[in-house]
């Protein structure tokens, strides 16, 4: 019973679901040109020129649709997609196959020589008449019921010579255009090398070796076997045993340019191809990798298995793409065209500015920075680690010597002696240096204006770039009101720096006081004159008590003088300038470091008045009066409906690159809905075939069995294994081996279903059947629960 069972009518060729989805996702992002960043699934046909490239895809459409000639053919990429249709017994002669192109949407070419000469129009108008090459793709999409679902790509031959005008370069040229498609690991590399030539030397396995060292990804494909050299073969190079590929090699038969002339179709070639192949010695054994119904199942097969190795990467990449493509979309907005919507959309960027101000300043803003201190840090680290650091590096006395300390004292006095230290030289004094604090203030609020304006040109940046008059509007009143608020903080902090001189708080509780500064100078004082006491003369006479001596005796001779005729000569008169003596008395010492202390002391009062003042200030003037205010001043100024065109216009770059991204995200979206049409379960291999049809899908060779295409052709597991030594998969119920190549199983019909048999077939039905009895049993037990 299990023998007779029939598969599902769900069944169809390998690839029937896969495959077509990958063909929608290249179309969708065909839309998108050279920009698009996703690489897709597929396979890149590679050969030089004339090595028969066009020959193979033709033998696998069936159909002559290629430009010919001996000399450059392809002259732009060429996204050949393969689609399968079941056959159907009403169709009209020529209505089951057509083509169509991306460029001419929605048109049907059922003449496939008009395909041939569309393919050529549009070669030229890309590329030009005289041999011209372009990288822009012509993509070509066939229906028919006599292929497997495949997408290929047609490169350009690989050229030495250039012809026509191509530049001096095409080489290199065609090399590298080749490369941007096979360097990627979704790309499949088919390698077309003619068998006539030295294998060894192949330009296109050269290429693949460049993009896949291992040949990994590399199917080998060697054409022109029938015009060997006699007494040679392709044997070893079709083992793998010259240069290994994992996917292995596929030998052909192409057809000649004169059988071309003569008109000899597809169907003739292939029984030719197989004629050729039965009676080669040296190919047999090697039906699972001769000829071009191989070629297509192989293809088909590993490319359904490529995909499914790479789709989970590729959904995520879509996924990630559309996200950030998403993000840009909602960055350029829309469009408002009305003057509300105008009025409501600049109202809103008004807003949203003045909120991401106060953010960046608060420290509240989405976007922290881990690499540097920014917004309302930067302030904060100006005020304490600027400002407050450079006045405390300040000395009070660094710029007033004891000379000029000693000089106000005495000019304090008049013309006696003071009993006590004058406050007036004090006050003189405490007053310049708390002069020298302004200059830092109203730095520091510089400084605080400066970050203002640079916080200002980062808020809605990349929104901004959209409209730069309004950009550029805003950035002028924020200026200038900064500007403004600046004055005010700088006023006062001249009046905090006026107020702190005008009035000198002796009382201030701080402040170190007269009894305390005495004890403290007496105590420097005296520790200054026991370090500078000098040595006794040596006829141990008081040096000081000596200077005095010469010193009276001096005086006495010029009253002696003066005294003989009453008259002081006029070398003796005072100078214009007078300063004080050389030489500090004791009390002179002592009135000069009680002073110090008084300024040292004040000032340090000043200064933490200062330190803590100053911010206040320019906080309060300047950044909280910009936070307050700044939203009002927007209003005042820019929101009035005469100026809403001007600053909402966007330059033409913006306009077409909104419409580019809107573009974008389109296709994205469509890609990431049409990649979710997948089902779960990836189809396997083994499904996609069914008992009543070419397993190749390429058209039935009357007149000659199909015994040599039959045989082992697990091309699954070769995807995995090695081309010498592919591993052989048993089956899933018995265990057995598949049979060896020319089995019994050809003797009982099933030569054209290399990779099922009976047993396996029934295997699948009676499993898909007892999954229906299942289903089936628990929809009544389902009943049953209801009705109770």
């Amino acid at each position: 019973m299990a023998e007779d069972a029939a598969p599902s009518p769900a069944a169809g060729p390998i690839g029937h679901t896969v495959i077509p989805i990958v063909n929608k996702l290249q179309d969708i992002f065909a839309q998108l040109g050279s920009s698009s960043t996703i690489d897709l699934p597929q396979v890149a046909v590679v050969g030089s020129q004339s090595s028969g490239k066009s020959s193979v895809l033709e033998a696998l459409v069936g159909r002559d649709f290629l430009p010919r000639g001996s000399d450059i053919c392809t002259r732009r990429p060429l996204v050949l997609q393969l689609v399968h249709r079941p056959r159907r017994t009403d169709a009209a002669e020529g209505g089951e196959e057509w083509g169509e192109f991306l460029h001419l949407n929605g048109q049907k070419f059922f003449d496939f020589s008009e395909i041939r000469r569309e393919i050529q129009a549009e070669t030229e108008r890309e590329a030009g008449g005289n041999k011209g090459v372009s990288d822009k793709q012509i993509r070509l999409k066939i229906f028919s019921p006599n292929v497997l679902n495949i997408t290929l790509v047609d490169l350009p031959g690989i050229t030495k010579v250039p012809v026509g005008d191509q530049p001096s370069d095409i080489e290199a040229r065609i090399r590298t255009m080749i490369l941007s498609y096979i360097k990627h690991k979704t790309c499949i590399i088919l390698a077309v090398s003619p068998a006539n030539a030295d294998l060894a030397n192949s330009d296109a396995l050269q290429m693949a070796r460049i993009a896949d060292p291992d040949g990994s990804r590399t199917i080998g494909v060697i054409t022109k076997l029938d015009i060997m050299d006699r007494g040679t073969d392709a044997r070893n190079f079709l083992l793998g045993n010259v240069i290994p590929l994992r996917l292995g090699y596929v030998g052909i038969v192409n057809r000649s340019q004169q059988d071309i002339n003569l008109n000899r179709s597809i169907k003739d070639a292939l029984a030719f191809e197989e004629n050729f192949f039965r009676k080669q010695p040296a190919y047999h054994g090697l039906s699972h990798c001769c000829g071009v119904p191989q070629l297509a199942k192989k293809l088909n097969q590993i490319l359904v298995q490529h995909i499914k190795n790479v789709l989970p990467g590729l959904k995520s990449r879509i996924n990630a793409q559309l996200v950030a493509v998403a993000k840009e979309h909602a960055a350029y907005g829309d469009v408002a065209e009305s003057k509300a919507g105008m009025g409501v959309k600049l109202l809103n960027i008004l807003t949203k500015y003045c909120e991401a101000f106060s953010s960046v300043v608060e420290g509240k803003n989405e976007e922290l920075s881990t690499d540097e201190l920014s917004g309302g840090a930067r302030i904060h680290y100006i005020f304490q680690s600027i400002f407050v650091k450079s006045l405390e590096e300040v000395d009070p006395c660094e710029d007033v010597t004891d000379e000029d300390i000693r000089m106000a004292i005495q000019n304090a006095t008049g013309p006696k002696s003071a009993l006590f230290v004058p406050e007036v030289p004090f006050e003189v004094l405490v007053r310049r240096q708390i002069g020298r604090l302004l200059d830092p203030s109203l730095q520091c609020a510089k400084f605080i204006y400066d970050e203002l304006i640079k916080m200002s040109h980062r808020c809605l940046a990349s929104e901004l770039q959209r409209f730069p008059v309004l950009r550029k509007s805003m950035d002028e009143v924020v200026g200038n009101f900064l500007r403004e608020g600046l004055q005010p903080a700088e006023t006062m902090i001249t009046h905090i720096i006026e107020m702190e001189m005008d009035y000198i708080n002796t009382s201030h509780p701080n402040f170190v006081g007269g009894s305390k500064a005495l004890e403290v100078a007496q105590q420097q004082v005296k520790s200054a004159r026991s370090a500078a006491s000098a040595p006794k003369a040596k006829d141990g006479v008081d040096s000081d008590k000596l200077q005095v001596s010469v010193k009276s005796l001096k005086s006495r001779a010029i009253i002696a003088k003066s005294g003989s005729n009453g008259v002081v000569p006029d070398h003796y008169q005072p100078p214009i300038i007078l300063k004080p003596s050389e030489n500090q008395t004791e009390q002179e010492a002592l009135e000069i470091a009680i002073t110090k202390l008084l300024l040292k002391s004040y000032y340090d009062i000043v200064r933490k008045n200062i330190e803590d003042s100053v911010p206040k200030a320019i906080m309060h003037f300047l950044v909280n009066h910009t936070k307050r205010e700044l939203h009002n001043v927007f209003i005042r100024k820019l929101y009035r409906e005469n100026l809403f065109e001007d600053l909402l216009r966007e330059p033409d770059d913006i306009t077409a690159r909104r419409k580019r991204i809107r573009e974008t995200l389109w296709v994205l979206q469509q890609a990431y809905k049409t990649i979710d049409e997948i089902p779960l379960e990836a189809e396997s291999i083994e499904k996609g075939y069914t008992l009543d049809a070419d397993p190749t899908g390429l058209p039935k060779i009357h007149g000659h069995p199909s015994s040599f295409y039959a045989g082992n052709n697990d091309l699954t597991s070769q995807y995995s294994g090695s081309p010498k030594n592919p591993r052989p998969r048993k089956s899933a119920h018995s265990g057995e081996q598949p049979p060896p190549l020319f089995s019994s199983s050809v003797a009982n019909g099933l030569g054209s279903y290399p990779t099922i048999d009976r047993r396996l077939a029934a295997s699948l039905a009676v499993s898909r059947q007892a999954q229906g009895r299942g289903r089936a049993k628990e929809e009544r037990n389902k009943r049953g629960k209801e009705e109770v």
